[in-house]
């Protein structure tokens, strides 16, 4: 095993646990080691989103989940240990890493959809262990390397930057077109930032919490507007991305799609959501995508457009906790406050 100057100076460090759900512990152990083929990370800064909220509550779909589990798939950080088989030289260097631990070998993958591998489910925070601790292991083939002088408090935002990234990529924008962006949460306004790159002609966002949709106009937006007063603009956009994954929204941004124009569901929606009307759907000859997770070249897109400052992701950070505090700042994350945006934890 490779470390970095003074990699074997702090010989233990803190994981917090969720045991079950409503569960959990903070605990010290011996520093983790990479086996072949994999880094030991130090982690810089961890994002909490609706995801880790379901993990704790229990609310996260069967299988999707395996406990006891170190929660943190949104993070950032810097390479301090290569296992057997790494190049050394990835010690030392700041890193974001795909979450998805796809086989590389089936269809999907070879495919590029690497989202979408076929092999049993398997993702950092979710069913191996997360970044919510000082040290995370990965493997080295899912790293994506960040410039030495790259703001790692903004990169723990990469992983929903590159879902983002996904939807504008499967999107195909041009410029000149109207757009709209349902929702003004974390995915809503890193997609406000991707798409205000792209010469809109206008550019909306809809939300019902109307200092989060000022927030996005402060980011690229032409216009934000709530929920009951968008339905004036039903069939204006040419392009509409949602982002929210609330009860309505697929019907929603449906509505608001011109006939012939495209719309992708970026949002992950629960069961119970409203259905697209198929009426709808086939008069309008829309073209409906969807996204789920990032494939490795939508992360590529993302870190590219990260370290070129096309977009910053550090806007969106308003609360930072050690871990120490992980109720805390678990409790902020889905307590419907507009003030609150992406809350990290700093281990």
């Amino acid at each position: 095993m490779t470390e970095g100057p003074g990699g074997g100076a702090r010989a233990t460090s803190r994981a917090i646990i969720v045991d079950a759900p409503g569960i959990h512990h903070l605990v010290t152990g011996p520093r983790p080691r990479p086996g072949s083929g994999e880094v030991l990370v130090e982690v810089a800064a961890a994002g909490i989103c609706m995801s880790d909220r379901e993990v704790y509550d229990g609310h996260r779909a069967p299988g999707y989940v395996h406990y006891p589990v170190t929660p943190g798939h949104e993070w950032s950080g810097t390479v301090v240990a290569a296992g057997p088989g790494v190049e050394p030289a990835l010690v030392g260097r700041k890193v974001v890493a795909e979450g998805f631990r796809y086989c590389g070998t089936c269809e999907r993958c070879r495919a590029g959809d690497t989202s979408l591998c076929s092999a049993a489910y398997a993702e950092t925070g979710f069913t191996r262990p997360g970044a919510f601790a000082d040290h995370l292991v990965v493997p080295a083939r899912l790293l994506h390397l960040l410039p030495d002088d790259a703001d790692l408090r903004g990169a723990a935002l990469l992983e929903p930057a590159a879902v983002v990234a996904a939807a504008v990529r499967a999107a195909a924008p041009e410029p000149g077109e109207r757009i709209a962006v349902v929702g003004a949460g974390t995915l809503g306004l890193l997609a406000v930032q991707f798409l205000a790159a792209t010469t809109p002609g206008e550019l909306a966002v809809v939300d019902p919490r109307l200092e989060r949709a000022e927030l996005a106009c402060r980011m690229g937006a032409t216009e934000a507007r709530t929920p009951d007063l968008s339905s004036e603009m039903h069939g204006r956009y040419d392009l509409v991305v949602e982002t929210a994954g609330a009860r309505t929204t697929a019907a929603d941004a449906c509505l608001l799609a011109r006939r012939g124009g495209r719309v992708v569901l970026t949002g992950m929606f629960a069961q119970g959501a409203v259905g697209i009307d198929p009426v709808h759907l086939s008069v309008s000859q829309l073209t409906v995508r969807s996204v789920f997770g990032a494939p490795s070249a939508a992360w590529s897109f993302a870190v590219r457009a990260y370290s070129t400052g096309l977009i910053d992701p550090a806007r969106l950070i308003t609360h930072e906790f050690p871990l120490e505090r992980y109720t805390d700042a678990l409790a902020l994350v889905g307590g419907g406050d507009p003030k609150t945006g992406k809350v990290l934890l700093r281990p």
